[in-house]
């Protein structure tokens, strides 16, 4: 079967990545063509289109930006009708990939959308697009089946995904046997992540906060952890000089030696949580789209830690909160002899009941094939 993905940021392409190797496991003769990123074109999909050239976040960016998006729709509409395929799967993404929904199902192809859009947050109303533009969605979060069941939709729950990416990270690491520590050229002390996003916007607000806490802790060692599609030279203006350490495309590796992390709100919330890494989650944006947000937003949490676990495990420090005395003092709290720290990591061996095993991809991608071939 011929399958059409979108996906419009990295986690998107991660998730996409694995849900195609899972979909050739349970048809081994798939054809996949997509709009994602260099892991989906490695796991064997055509790259029509990579994310880097039409992701575009926040209210104020959108609006910039209007004439390129709607140029984007039309050029992805073009791409499904020329590849007709058996279905079209959306990841995440809801601005762009509402629109392609309406479009593919109208257009009389299949649509499933994998990770749904975070409906519960704000704009509950586009549930009734869920409704009527998607034949099936398959959720990644426990709580959401619940959500949808409010609104009469049936979705499916196979697991977190990100459980799996860990622990493949991890049985990788138990066969090279590494000393990261070493490769990362750190001396005795302590390491302190810090998770500063990935969209070159957040971290020229966020970085600057988190930097504030290091003179306040010289008995640690602190790392960034850096990505390579923001410049290099980005980071150097805002580290100055700062004693930091950055680190790029290894957060994992970080993570996996850190004691406790200072972490941007988003999916870095919950990879911290599975390496068991006491954190404090930090988010600050431009003035304009953070009162927008405030405003729709429904939630009363914003990391995914607490929104799964349904109240605060983690400490939420955002816009006008983020400021160098609440992370400095929370910060402490969840060190090594800190009040919060075992706290923290029993509620995070909750968690991990919540999401289940490892497979998520594959159940997914498993149950995927099988509605087709109905």
């Amino acid at each position: 079967m011929k399958y059409f993905l979108v996906a419009g940021e990295a986690s998107g392409d991660l998730h996409g990545a694995n849900l195609i190797r899972g979909i050739l496991k349970a048809d081994p003769g798939a054809e996949f063509r997509c709009w994602g990123g260099d892991k989906m074109h490695e796991a064997g999909a055509q790259l029509l289109m990579h994310y880097r050239a039409h992701a575009i976040m926040g209210f104020v960016n959108v609006l910039l930006n209007l004439r390129i998006i709607l140029r984007n729709i039309l050029l992805c509409k073009k791409h499904i009708i020329e590849y007709q395929p058996d279905v079209v799967i959306l990841i995440d993404y809801p601005g762009f990939n509402l629109k392609i929904a309406e479009f593919a199902k109208s257009s009389g192809f299949r649509v499933f959308y994998y990770i749904s859009p975070k409906l519960w947050a704000w704009n509950e109303s586009r549930v009734k697009k869920i409704r009527r533009f998607t034949d099936r969605m398959f959720v990644i979060l426990p709580f959401e089946v619940e959500f949808y069941a409010k609104h009469g939709i049936e979705v499916k729950y196979f697991g977190n995904p990100l459980v799996d990416e860990i622990e493949k990270w991890k049985e990788k690491q138990d066969e090279l046997r590494r000393d990261i520590r070493k490769e990362m050229e750190l001396d005795d002390r302590q390491v302190i992540a810090i998770l500063p996003g990935s969209r070159e916007h957040e971290i020229k607000y966020i970085l600057p906060e988190m930097l504030k806490v290091i003179d306040h802790f010289p008995e640690y060692n602190f790392v960034i952890a850096g990505v390579s599609t923001v410049s290099r030279q980005i980071y150097k203006e805002i580290i100055g000089n700062v004693p930091v350490k950055i680190l790029y495309d290894s957060t994992y590796n970080l993570l996996s030696v850190s004691v406790a992390a200072l972490v941007k709100s988003g999916t870095s919330t919950l990879e911290a949580a599975l390496f068991d890494v006491p954190q404090v989650v930090c988010y600050k944006g431009d003035a304009i789209s953070f009162a927008i947000a405030r405003h729709l937003v429904k939630v009363r949490h914003i990391s995914l830690v607490n929104l799964i676990m349904g109240r605060e495990v983690v400490r939420e420090l955002i816009q006008f909160l983020l400021t160098e005395k609440n992370l400095v003092e929370s910060l402490g709290e969840i060190l090594p002899g800190g009040k919060e720290r075992e706290r923290m990591l029993a509620d995070y061996r909750e968690l991990k009941k919540m999401l289940g095993p490892a497979g998520a991809s594959e159940r997914t991608a498993s149950e995927m094939v099988a509605c087709l071939l109905k």
